[in-house]
């Protein structure tokens, strides 16, 4: 049996103490495809993007990738993922540049990718130099989508990456999500915001 590739989330369930968040939910991303992720706020949908990543583990079911449970295969399974949580995730005394070197120099592979010109998309080549708690959110936004662009992972999970972005920078972000899948790239997202992608690339799932 060849196993199936992309990511699969398989009879999942998970509990925050006396309250289940949610039980036999099974959902699959295949290369070129985007799984947009809905719900109230206090779904689950951050604690569901965690379970995917494997920060958190599910009470029950289990995450592939590949076709192979995730907790057999960490190391590979982390190299092939690029994640964005509410946080920025950014180191505020050290510049744009900085940040961005910092990341890739623990993807070897990625290490060679064009920071300067990757600024320069982000309309941040004049603020590259200053470091990061002198940008506004919606820039330290930029640079931290920025970090998945440079990488070569071909999952990336986001959870509400357009925050703190106004209409030009959500259009320039929904412009990155469209060039990632017509690379067979895959996304799972939770965003407020209408996610603007090729209809047939992308599947929503309400929590």
């Amino acid at each position: 049996m060849v196993a199936a590739a992309g990511l699969e989330g398989q009879e999942l369930e998970l509990w925050r103490g006396d309250r289940r968040l949610f039980t036999e939910l099974s959902l699959a991303v295949a290369p070129g495809a985007l799984l947009h992720v809905r719900g109230a706020n206090g779904a689950g949908k951050t604690s569901l993007l965690r379970v995917l990543c494997g920060a958190t583990a599910a009470d029950e079911g289990r995450v592939l990738w590949n076709g192979v449970a995730i907790a057999e295969q960490r190391l590979e399974y982390h190299a092939a993922l690029a994640y964005l949580g509410h946080r920025d995730g950014l180191k505020l005394d050290l510049t744009a540049t900085e940040n961005l070197r910092f990341v890739l120099a623990l993807r070897t592979s990625a290490a060679d990718r064009d920071i300067e010109e990757t600024l320069v998309q982000l309309g941040l080549a004049g603020a590259s130099g200053l470091p990061v708690r002198a940008l506004s959110a919606g820039q330290r936004r930029r640079v931290a989508i920025a970090r998945c662009l440079l990488s070569d992972a071909p999952l990336w999970i986001l959870d509400e990456p357009f925050s703190n972005l106004d209409a030009e920078g959500r259009a320039w972000g929904h412009a990155c999500l469209a060039r990632h899948l017509e690379r067979e790239g895959m996304i799972v997202i939770t965003s407020h915001h209408p996610v603007d992608v090729l209809a047939h690339a992308m599947t929503a799932l309400e929590l």
